[in-house]
């Protein structure tokens, strides 16, 4: 049963687990960004620097922001409020994962169960994140949901794929949702974020990458989920117990804690409030990446930073509170400076995401039960891509609804 009050979270249990998300080591120095980059979503994309069109009484971007590319979008028409280097070709790290998630939800079934191999966990980095999968351990598609989306377990990424006929496999499918997303900063060389020659991604794709997946229940529940119980091993039932004399075995849990820390409120932070997901991330080569989602009355925001320059351990989080801040503040009184632009099929006339993709995961949504976040009050409804596509699925008969209600995780916490 999962815990979803960032006033009873707990610390993680298990040890030996390596988390490369949660280091602090020194970063790799960074080129210079392209003079030009795409223009995928509008021309101002495409320059270096910050691109924002301020109007009468808008606030001004906030001071001392050091992320080498970042992005404040309205998650539900996709207006680009504020940008930095939108379209820079930069290593992801974790962030990745979301594009790993938003392909292959939608491939198994939640409660279907896969009995760990060797062969399964061939091939990690060193240092990789953990959640602590076990090999001969049975795990439930859940399970292993969790373990990528909470501890970002590059462990749970790999068995995953190996579910999916492999990491090559895995790597193309990624690849080519990608491309039907528009996403064309993105290479993909590794499906967990790990560092590899050639993986790329920008802070542009990655906000497209969490609006498809937010439009999928189980994306928006893993994401917006704080903590829970894993599966730890089968151990044999000691003696003089009720379970030695029955001869039974017993699997142990252990608690785990997103690595979110805008949703936990870890290393020092605060929650921020309305705070709904969705990844970070961290290697030595992409320093800290982030990609958040937040509502506010009506406004649902999605902001990106990739790789601050600062040397504060929370800088990542830090700029982008400010940026969710400043966001809400303005998003009524600037002028966009482009949008995020709708998947291919959207484009051409079809489903919001290709192959009937996030048409049948935004409706309908799972009933409540101890696995949603939400409660008996929190389920979210799905987003709007663009007006156009809200045409295009209603000529379908799918509603597509404009406000998400807030999960109960965010109505629990203390207003500011």
């Amino acid at each position: 049963m999962l815990a979803v009050s960032a006033a009873v979270l707990l610390p993680l249990l298990s040890a030996g687990s390596a988390f490369a998300d949660d280091k602090d080591e020194g970063k790799e120095k960074q080129p210079k960004q392209p003079a030009q980059m795409s223009s995928v979503g509008g021309e101002r994309l495409g320059r270096a620097g910050t691109q924002v069109q301020l109007g009468p009484g808008a606030p001004p971007l906030p001071k001392k922001l050091t992320g080498r590319s970042w992005i404040v979008a309205d998650a539900e028409n996709g207006d680009v409020l504020a940008t930095h280097n939108s379209h820079w070709k930069l290593p992801p790290a974790s962030t990745i994962k979301m594009l790993f998630a938003d392909t292959l939800l939608p491939k198994f079934d939640k409660n279907t169960e896969h009995k760990v191999l060797p062969s399964d966990l061939e091939g990690m980095g060193a240092g990789s994140s953990l959640v602590g999968i076990k090999e001969g351990q049975t795990y439930s598609v859940h399970d292993l949901w969790l373990g990528v989306f909470l501890r970002s377990g590059n462990d749970a990424v790999h068995v995953l794929s190996a579910m999916n006929d492999g990491k090559e496999k895995t790597v193309r499918e990624m690849q080519a949702r990608a491309e039907e997303l528009n996403a064309h900063d993105t290479h993909v060389v590794s499906p967990d974020g790990y560092d590899a020659k050639g993986q790329v991604s920008s802070a542009y794709d990655l906000s497209l990458f969490a609006r498809s997946g937010l439009q999928n229940a189980d994306f928006r529940e893993y994401s917006s989920t704080a903590t829970a119980d894993f599966p730890g091993e089968v151990k044999k039932p000691k003696k003089g117990d009720k379970a030695g004399a029955a001869g039974k075995k017993k699997r142990e849990t252990f608690a785990i804690q997103n690595t979110n820390r805008l949703l936990t409120g870890a290393y020092g932070l605060d929650p921020y409030k309305g705070i709904a997901g969705v990844k970070n991330g961290y290697t030595s080569k992409a320093g800290w990446t982030f990609t958040g989602v937040a509502q506010r009355g009506d406004r649902v925001l999605l902001v990106t930073v990739l790789n601050p320059s600062s040397e504060k351990a929370n800088a990542v989080y830090e700029e982008t509170a400010k940026l969710f801040d400043w966001g809400f503040a303005a998003a009524d009184k600037v002028e966009p400076v482009g949008t995020l632009v709708p998947p291919k099929s959207a484009e051409a006339g079809g489903d919001a995401g290709g192959s009937g993709k996030n048409v049948r995961e935004s409706a309908p949504p799972v009933a409540a039960d101890s696995r949603n976040t939400g409660g008996s009050g929190g389920m979210w409804e799905a987003l709007s891509l663009t007006a156009g596509l809200l045409v295009a699925l209603a000529a379908t008969g799918l509603l597509v609804h404009r406000r998400w209600p807030l999960p109960e995780l965010v109505k629990r916490r203390p207003k500011d």
